[in-house]
């Protein structure tokens, strides 16, 4: 061996040491450049000298897991000398042994962008909760501005999984909740199905060591009965292809172990009823313009000798999997009646499915153009497909993420995700809307903010409020996000309704005070026009923010009562701050209705019904306070045009109802036997809803039906309609407006 290979001499009596730092030496010799070799070697001393000092669970020096990365980033991965430089030095950065710009300068700034994208994910700490698991998928991918992060990582937590008996079992059981959960999902959105696997297996044999074991047990009783069957099915058709001069290879695969557990808990069988343990996959091997033409040559081979199921025939060649696996299977019936699925591919086809990468490659440069994480993670494993074997990885990546969004955390360590440029202000209302209200600033990973300050990725945030807290309209300014806006929103609309009903009980005691001849829709048509406000509802906040002296509307409602109104003012000086009420949401004046509106009194209108989503509107009625109606009720337009002050603009509460209203849909279908019995089944047994009425008769020659249900709101009439409209027979369903 060459002195430029030598074992550091530190380890020289560690035999384990000496073979596994000969192995990996040796491995990259023959896979990389003399120069990339020199810069490898340099980069393990560093990381030999650095990481000395510690130790891993089991005693054996700290560096060996960076070295076993390694490995894995360069054979099972593919990845190249850039890499395995910062796999190797990733520890030594983490840990603070040498810094960013230290390396920088001593192995380029490629490593160390590398390895500044591997601290942030190191630094992230997932709670276990399913729940979380996406976001958390999510920021690890928003940390991989460099496509190798992430696959590194995902050799790092390989490694690991690999060597978890000896970790503490606290760790262990985290380690595998966060690989089964986040890394063997992003390890199959990638196409690494070995790898994705392999770290299934491992963090069920720590989650749920009994059943593990068991499947283990089960599968090695069966071995030599499974063996024997497959040499007994495969001799003719291997026969076969050989007298057809087709080049080949064929394995049996095992289902993995967390495949079969799946399997077990979600059909609820043991081990002896999973059927499908094994598959046997004929690999060709021919050249790229004849692949589709052989693999259907030996798809006809197999079914010449066994009856396949035509049920079971997936082709993946003529249009691959939207993950880019490409296989043709079936699943045929032997004579004695045993079924078993076929895989036929060809060697680049497997090469693919098995690792998601061959040993050699590099990465194209690709422009991201802004990609959300999971048309980030669809491009790298597009890249990763259909880059040539022969290649490595010289060049520079320009594959970026740029997902829109920030994920933060809270003091406890939940993981929120909002859109990019969220303040402190949106994340209160995220936590929750009583948390938002009060806001009043907060705490950026310790550091004092105000309630305006940005988030960035990865920062912990905690709210601080205020008992006398409230929002104003300035707060719109400061949010970015819907749920903050719709909540701003809310509460300043229903603070003006309140403030509105306020001011009409004040206003209906001062005329009855006064002893005034006047009804108090006269009281308020003769304001409104005085002061040039449209409707009541201004008239009723004006008085209530006491932005209307109650002499001077003594006066002119005194003036009013003797038909000696004086004419109205161009500008009003007191009542020209006044909201507007043309409807426009951004005026704030909205009534907002619910069933827990307290301080406005509302009935829903009997001509329309509105439910929950309509578009709606109120009218001020003499006696009965507001009346909710449909835009489109039948009496809307003579409404609008001869009570245009009583008409207030209103909408839902965003919330869902706990209530119910009650809809009205109307049938016409073909006059089918059963058809009515098929609607009523859909609507109280597939949709659970109450039926409060129904009728079905036939009126020439086509069947005629009307349904009264009760729902929480409109969109599950929507809902209703469409699952109406799918059935055979029928030609028009509809709500009735009245």
């Amino acid at each position: 061996m060459s002195a430029s290979y030598e074992i550091p001499e530190i380890y020289i009596p560690l035999s384990p040491a000496m073979n596994l730092y000969r192995d990996f030496l040796t491995y990259i010799r023959t896979t990389f450049s003399a120069s990339s070799c020199d810069e490898i070697r340099r980069a393990l001393h560093t990381a030999v000298r650095s990481l000395s000092d510690l130790k891993r669970y089991d005693g054996t020096p700290f560096v060996f897991h960076s070295i076993q990365t390694a490995r894995i980033v360069a054979e099972e991965i593919g990845l190249g000398r850039n890499s395995v430089i910062s796999t190797l030095l990733h520890d030594v950065a983490r840990l603070g042994r040498m810094p960013l710009p230290e390396i920088a300068a001593a192995y380029g700034p490629e490593c160390a962008g590398i390895l500044r994208g591997l601290n942030h994910i190191s630094a992230v700490d997932p709670k276990t909760s399913t729940l979380q698991a996406d976001n958390f998928r999510e920021l690890i991918v928003s940390y991989s501005t460099d496509p190798r992060v992430i696959l590194i990582k995902m050799a790092d937590r390989l490694e690991v999984m690999r060597a978890l008996e000896s970790f503490p079992e606290l760790k262990r059981n985290k380690k595998a909740w966060e690989t089964l959960n986040l890394y063997s999902q992003l390890a199959h959105k990638l196409g690494l199905y070995g790898i994705k696997s392999e770290m299934e297996d491992l963090s069920l044999k720590y989650l749920e060591p009994r059943e593990y074991d068991h499947i283990v047990r089960k599968l090695s009783e069966s071995d030599a009965a499974r063996q024997a069957f497959i040499a007994t099915f495969v001799r003719p058709i291997e026969d076969r292809l050989r007298a057809l001069g087709i080049r080949y290879k064929l394995k049996s695969r095992t289902k993995s172990i967390y495949s079969i557990w799946r399997k077990m808990r979600k059909q609820r069988v043991p081990f002896e009823e999973v059927y499908d343990l094994f598959a046997i996959r004929i690999i060709i091997d021919c050249p790229p313009d004849q692949e589709k033409m052989q693999c259907w040559s030996v798809y006809s081979v197999v079914t010449d000798f066994y009856t396949p199921n035509p049920d079971r025939m997936r082709d993946w060649i003529s249009i691959p999997k939207s993950n880019g696996y490409e296989s043709l299977h079936t699943t045929v019936v032997t004579p004695q009646g045993r079924w078993v699925e076929v895989q036929i591919r060809t060697r680049r086809m497997d090469e693919v499915a098995e690792r998601g990468v061959a040993a050699h490659w590099r990465y194209k440069g690709v422009g991201g153009g802004g990609l959300g994480s999971e048309q980030w993670l669809a491009r790298l494993r597009e890249i990763v497909e259909t880059t040539a074997a022969a290649e490595t990885i010289e060049e520079r990546f320009d594959l970026a993420l740029s997902s829109n969004e920030v994920f933060v955390f809270t003091p406890t360590g939940d993981l929120r995700k909002l859109r990019e440029g969220s303040t402190v202000l949106d994340f209160a209302f995220d936590i929750h809307s009583n948390l938002g209200m009060t806001c009043t600033g907060g705490r950026i990973n310790g550091r004092n903010v105000s309630l305006r300050e940005r988030l960035r990725n990865g920062d912990v945030v905690e709210i601080v409020t205020s008992k006398t807290q409230r929002p104003r309209a300035g707060w719109l300014d400061i949010v970015v996000t819907s749920k903050a806006k719709a909540k701003i929103k809310q509460i300043l609309r229903d603070d003006q309704a309140r403030s509105a009903q306020l001011g009409k009980e004040e206003l209906e005691r001062k005329v009855k005070n006064w002893k005034l001849p006047l009804t108090i829709e006269e009281a308020v048509t003769a304001l409104s026009k005085y002061y040039k406000v449209k409707t009541g509802f201004e008239v009723y906040a004006l008085i209530s923010e006491q932005r209307l002296p109650m002499g001077e509307v003594k006066e002119l409602l005194t003036d009013a009562a003797s038909g000696r109104l004086p004419a109205p003012e161009i500008q009003p000086r007191r009542a020209k701050s006044a909201p507007s009420a043309s409807g426009d949401d951004r005026s704030g004046d909205c009534l907002v209705i619910d069933e827990t509106l307290r301080d406005v009194e509302y009935k829903l209108g009997g001509c329309c019904h509105p439910i929950l989503g309509d578009p709606i509107f109120g009218f001020v009625t003499v006696h009965s306070g507001i009346t909710i109606h449909r835009t489109d009720c039948p009496n809307a337009k003579r409404l609008r045009e001869e009570y245009p002050y009583r008409v207030l603009s209103a909408r839902w509460r965003e919330t869902t109802s706990n209530g119910a209203f009650l809809a009205t849909i109307r049938v016409t279908g073909d006059d089918l036997p059963g058809l009515a019995g098929r609607i009523t089944d859909l609507v109280s047994q597939e949709l659970k809803l109450n039926i409060r009425s129904l009728s079905f008769g036939v009126q020439r020659g086509m069947m005629q039906g009307q349904l009264s249900i009760e729902v929480k709101g409109a969109q599950a009439v929507d809902m209703v309609i469409h699952k109406i409209k799918r059935l055979k027979g029928i030609v028009r369903v509809f709500r009735v407006n009245s």
